[in-house]
């Protein structure tokens, strides 16, 4: 036997060897893998089949759809399209501003009863909701210091959110803040001079408290 053929015969037995590994390594696999861990291919493209092959096998092969797409059910090669969600509610918001001096006395925390009425309406408004939240803002004039009137409009829109909670309206839906004299409704040229009836009738509008309700609307 001649050098040359020796070698040939060496080097189809090294193949034959090294095929038969890769396929002891992916007995789990219907296609002959080659050394590279790629699935081997004839000259047209066609993938090699192992004896283990059978439609159902192939349809749980990694390789499957790439070397038998017609042959396997749609589904197995096509990934299934999510069903589209359904919208969301869009959020509903009102925002309604009640006069201090319709809740209030003047310089007062405690509901008078013309208030309490009004905010029975702001009550039945959010019982027609999925109701997220009610924000209730108070709000006081300048007359009095900025400590003093910060505590004040503080402490008016927590005796709203009482009000409110003691309507059904659950606690933790109800948040409350004070704004102080810091967010006027009136102008700076306005209201001028000290303190009097007639400047805190002007500054009447100052002295509120904004409530805004937001949800989305019941079916």
């Amino acid at each position: 036997m001649n050098k040359t053929v020796k070698n040939s015969m060496m080097a189809v037995l090294a193949a034959t060897l090294g095929l038969c590994a890769s396929l002891a390594q992916a007995q789990d696999r219907v296609y002959v893998i080659d050394a590279r861990g790629e699935v081997a291919t004839s000259a047209n493209g066609l993938c090699w089949r192992t004896g283990f092959w059978t439609p159902a096998a192939a349809a749980k092969d990694p390789a499957g759809c790439k070397c038998d797409k017609d042959l396997l059910p749609k589904e197995v090669c096509e990934p299934k399209v999510a069903a589209p969600a359904a919208p969301k509610p869009a959020a509903f918001g009102e925002k309604v501003t009640i006069a201090a001096d319709a809740l209030f006395d003047f310089n007062k925390a405690t509901l008078r009863p013309e208030g309490k009425k009004k905010l029975d309406d702001v009550v039945a408004k959010a019982n027609q909701l999925n109701l997220e939240v009610i924000i209730a803002v108070g709000h006081a004039d300048r007359i009095g210091s900025a400590a003093y009137n910060q505590k004040l409009s503080e402490k008016r829109a927590a005796s709203v959110k009482d009000y409110l909670v003691a309507k059904g309206v659950p606690a933790n839906r109800v948040y409350t803040e004070g704004k102080g004299s810091k967010q006027p409704v009136t102008k700076p040229d306005q209201c001028k001079g000290a303190k009097s009836a007639k400047v805190i009738a002007c500054l009447q509008p100052d002295r509120r408290v904004d409530i805004e309700i937001i949800g989305t609307k019941k079916k």
